[in-house]
């Protein structure tokens, strides 16, 4: 996996390509290549054209290099940017991946789960492969198909034989007028201008040649050619309606900021507008849901809800759970939707699922959903994506309007989502016991919290010489409580994406139960402690810390001086309500973790290993 563009049409492929592949590189990657139908300067072949494939290994830049000397010619070609899932991350390993005789080209997100199978039963017919990689099957198993099938024919009887999941483009040298996509559990997308088509895994990686989108659904294979598309589904072709794009190509830009993850940690307080924005009824404290409203009689009845979620979203849906017990008096279970299938959930027609996911695509939340669906329960989606798959296959849903973040550690989208499931908690509550007034103190509160942002934001200075004094340690223990807790968890993870640095969140109350072990002069403690109802507990878990000789970083409310005789540093954040104080105590922990790792000279929008968007298992 992990980006995929395409393009079919009227100009020059390569610049569109290369382009597109750029655009991608915020999603993670270790290779890239493309491959294009051009005219053969050789001549002599019975179609006059020639699929010509370029690769490398690292970053789209070393690609570019390849074609200095060497633009190559060709308006229809496919590009891919790989992250390494089978075989180590070089060049041989990097799409597009051909079949024996290089006339088919395939790039593909996705695990095919049964690929050794097939290669062992290509290899014993004669197949030479080339690659470590499960994608390479699928080119030979195209190779195997008659000559004179049309390209999507080929593909469609190729297609019952894998096993795993898939977005993929494919061309071929024998029909060379056209790009054919299919699609199951790994996203693609179209993009449409007058008789120019473009397909990606993102539409970032074409926003700036159009906003004009249709999205696949899984199990449909699509055909762009000079003559148009064509949807295919089950051998039969059908009808779907294009829509457009509500950001453009300047969302995605960094408008002068060094980083993106710095760009989007100072747009927060406009995602919070953006959030909840046409949302709030102050006057009466209310939650006006559109998303909601046809499961509005649904939810009324449901005596439980089960949140589940990959990495930031899940820690956004253990605040959820807090809120929602504490204000909605539902009880909820947070759990990882990796796990959420193998360990036998009890659903019933009073439970409702509840998936958090940014991208809408990931795939452990995309099967925890498929599950409950399974099991006949209510579903519900929390995306940023609008179109996405978990958006188009839940029941009813929220979106965050936190608009594209680009950096891969979330930022923008962890907080629309908390701010998101304020919102939910204020629509459920008040269907309950929740009274009018605690509905407007939330609904008046949730309107202050950008200009308290934007208050945490004039401390930047000092958040980058606290981090720069702190860099020089290798490990953190970060600790909240109650509404913090999860963000304990949250801003460890910051740090571990982006500065490799090895952090652990806990609850403060189990510090005493394992990890005070570990404490010493060389380990900090972050500690999260706002003036609220569990503030005299964290007080004591840093004193526990102190006497350890651990260096303490606390984050408290403006005006609690008392913290200047426990700590070592601090941060200081604006008073909210209790359940709001996350949106707040993560800000400055976002900025801590992006200016250690930007003062250890590492790239906070591209860390090792990680992929923005994890679309397999």
């Amino acid at each position: 996996m992990c980006g995929i563009i395409g393009y079919i049409g009227t100009k020059q492929a390569l610049p569109i390509l290369l382009e597109g592949l750029r655009r991608l590189e915020y999603r993670g990657y270790d290779s890239a290549g493309v491959a294009l139908v051009a005219p053969d300067p050789l001549g002599g072949e019975a179609s006059g054209s020639k699929i010509f494939t370029e690769r490398a290994a690292g970053k789209v830049s070393e690609l570019e290099n390849k074609f200095i000397d060497n633009n190559l010619p060709g308006l229809i070609g496919i590009g891919h940017t790989r992250w390494a899932t089978h075989g180590a991350p070089k060049e041989e390993n990097a799409h597009p991946h051909g079949d024996c005789e290089n006339n088919i080209a395939v790039v593909h997100n996705g695990i095919i789960e049964n690929y050794q199978e097939l290669k062992n039963e290509l290899a014993a017919r004669g197949h030479k492969f080339r690659s470590e990689t499960d994608t390479e099957v699928i080119a030979h198993l195209l190779e195997d198909e008659p000559k004179e099938l049309s390209l999507e024919k080929k593909l469609m009887n190729i297609l019952p034989r894998l096993v795993g999941t898939y977005g993929l483009a494919v061309i071929d040298k024998n029909d060379s007028k056209k790009i054919v996509v299919a699609r199951l559990g790994s996203p693609l997308v179209i993009g449409i201008r007058g008789s120019e088509f473009f397909i990606a895994s993102d539409p970032s990686a074409f926003i700036s040649q159009t906003r004009e989108v249709l999205y696949l659904d899984d199990g449909e294979v699509a055909a762009l050619s000079p003559q148009g598309i064509e949807i295919i589904e089950k051998g039969i072709s059908k009808n779907k309606q294009s829509e457009l794009l509500e950001w453009s190509a300047e969302k995605i830009e960094k408008q002068g900021y060094p980083h993106f993850m710095l760009k989007e940690i100072n747009e927060q307080p406009k995602v919070i507008e953006d959030t909840i924005r046409g949302r709030l009824e102050e006057k009466d404290g209310l939650a006006h849901l559109g998303g909601l409203k046809e499961a509005e009689e649904k939810l009324r009845k449901i005596e439980k809800i089960i949140i589940v979620g990959c990495g930031s979203a899940l820690y956004s849906g253990k605040i959820g759970e807090y809120i929602i017990e504490e204000y909605a008096g539902i009880p909820v279970e947070c759990e990882y939707a990796s796990e959420f299938r193998y360990r036998k959930p009890v659903l019933d027609d009073s439970t409702a699922v509840l998936a958090v996911s940014q991208s809408g695509e990931t795939a452990d939340t995309l099967a925890a959903i498929r599950e409950a669906k399974r099991k006949g329960v209510l579903t519900l989606g929390m995306v940023n994506a609008v179109g996405s798959t978990i958006a188009r296959e839940t029941d009813a849903g929220i979106y965050n309007h936190a608009g594209p973040e680009i950096g891969v550690a979330s930022t923008k989208a962890f907080i629309s989502q908390v701010a998101a499931f304020a919102l939910i908690t204020l629509f459920l509550g008040r269907q309950r016991q929740m009274s009018a007034v605690t509905g407007v103190r939330i609904a008046e509160e949730l309107k202050t919290l950008p200009e308290k942002i934007s208050q945490i934001f004039s401390q930047k200075e000092q958040i980058e010489s606290i981090a720069e004094k702190y860099a020089k340690f290798s490990n953190f223990l970060y600790l909240g409580r109650k509404y913090n807790a999860p963000i304990a968890l949250e801003g460890a993870l910051k740090l571990k994406e982006i500065s490799y640095i090895h952090a652990e969140g806990y609850p403060a109350g189990e510090m005493k139960h394992g990890p005070i072990a570990l404490l010493d002069k060389n380990f900090p403690v972050v500690a999260i402690a706002p003036k609220d109802s569990v503030y005299e507990k964290m007080k004591s878990a840093i004193e526990e810390a102190k006497a350890r000789q651990a260096p303490v970083l606390a984050l408290t409310t403006e005006g609690n001086n008392e913290m200047e005789n426990l700590a070592d540093d601090i941060i200081y954040i604006p008073k909210t309500l209790e359940m709001l104080t996350p949106i707040l105590s993560i800000i400055p922990l976002q900025l801590f973790a992006y200016y250690i790792a930007v003062s250890k000279g590492y790239d906070p929008d591209r860390p090792r290993n990680l992929a923005k968007s994890v679309t397999v298992e």
